[in-house]
């Protein structure tokens, strides 16, 4: 008999308080000794909720939401199967065996524009069942130029579905504490990003180099690892390795923006799906955001921002040399 395991994963897309850097991580499950990925192995087939809303009808949601599921399908070099198999009366959380996302009144969440839960194969990290809500507290909006003072369904749906196939969050992204103690954002650099930009914006509709990558290293297509790169490295602090650390590659030709998590004791990093060429790397303590959005462990932000000296190549469908960053206590 197989064995599952229902998560509520930390994945809430919470709303900047109104005043008016790409790091992928997939999530991980423990088995034994060994963390697996948590992915879908099959078709994502999904359900919409009937529910209709102010100002957004239930073809409308149906249609945001099909949209933002086709946007990661599209990603190049991503092998991903989406199918919508109707509406349904039940509400997103009925743990009836169906992946739902439909809206939901939660006012004790007075923050949280949407989150999503996962029903897991605990033995392989299989997506089996996935809930998504968006929470009925706030003024959504379908309109194509966005909405003044509405949140953007499909910006909010892209970042959910983000959450459904596996993929964590992003802290590329700019953001400044407020004196009643909730964050601007001043930019985001990634769909993935947990905090949402201001009401009105479409601005998250598009999935940017970051998020990108990510989709293609959790559901990599044909020829996928022979056209893009990677950069691995480790980043120290006074001879020890920093755990949580974020390292962003900026690609000097292109712009774009990749980065990722230094996820062990030993400050080891790698950067996967980039394009291949030369990039300058940064490495930034995780305090854009609360680091509960990214690690559930304790990181180490107690540094500081540091660029590394030298240019580094990904190259074409191999690895960097082992990068060294050291970087200063703050």
């Amino acid at each position: 008999m197989k064995r599952f395991v229902a998560a509520t994963l930390v994945s809430a897309l919470v709303l900047a308080q109104p005043s008016p850097a790409l790091a992928y991580l997939k999530f991980g499950l423990q088995v034994g000794a060994a963390t697996i990925e948590v992915r879908w192995t099959a078709p994502v087939r999904y359900f919409v909720t009937e529910r209709a809303i102010a100002e957004v009808s239930a073809a409308q949601f149906r249609d945001a939401i099909t949209r933002a599921f086709a946007s990661w399908q599209s990603v190049p070099g991503v092998s991903l199967q989406t199918q919508l198999l109707g509406s349904t009366v039940a509400s997103p959380g009925a743990r009836d065996g169906r992946t739902t996302l439909g809206f939901l009144d939660r006012p004790d969440l007075e923050r949280v524009l949407g989150a999503t839960s996962l029903t897991l194969n605990a033995s392989t990290g299989e997506i089996v069942e996935a809930e998504v809500f968006f929470n009925t507290r706030f003024d959504w909006s379908v309109v194509p130029s966005g909405q003044t003072g509405r949140v953007d369904l499909e910006s909010v749906a892209l970042h959910e579905i983000g959450h459904l196939l596996g993929l964590g969050h992003s802290a590329i992204g700019e953001t400044e504490l407020l004196a009643t103690g909730g964050r601007r954002v001043n930019a985001t650099g990634a769909v993935m990003f947990p905090i949402a930009m201001t009401p009105g914006s479409i601005a998250d509709r598009v999935l940017t180099p970051d998020d990108q990558a990510g989709a293609v290293d959790l559901y990599p297509g044909a020829g996928t690892e022979g056209s893009t790169g990677s950069i691995a490295g480790r980043v120290t602090k006074n001879g020890a390795g920093v755990f949580g650390a974020h390292v962003v590659a900026f690609h000097l030709e292109s712009g774009a923006l990749v980065g990722n998590f230094t996820l062990d004791d030993e400050g080891r990093f790698v950067i996967a799906g980039l394009e291949p060429g030369p990039h300058l790397l940064r490495v930034e303590p995780l305090d854009d955001a609360e680091p509960s959005s990214f690690l559930s462990a304790d990181i180490d932000v107690n540094f500081s921002a540091t660029f590394v000296p030298r240019i580094v190549v990904a190259p074409r469908g191999g690895v960097s040399g082992n990068v060294d960053i050291q970087v200063r206590p703050r």
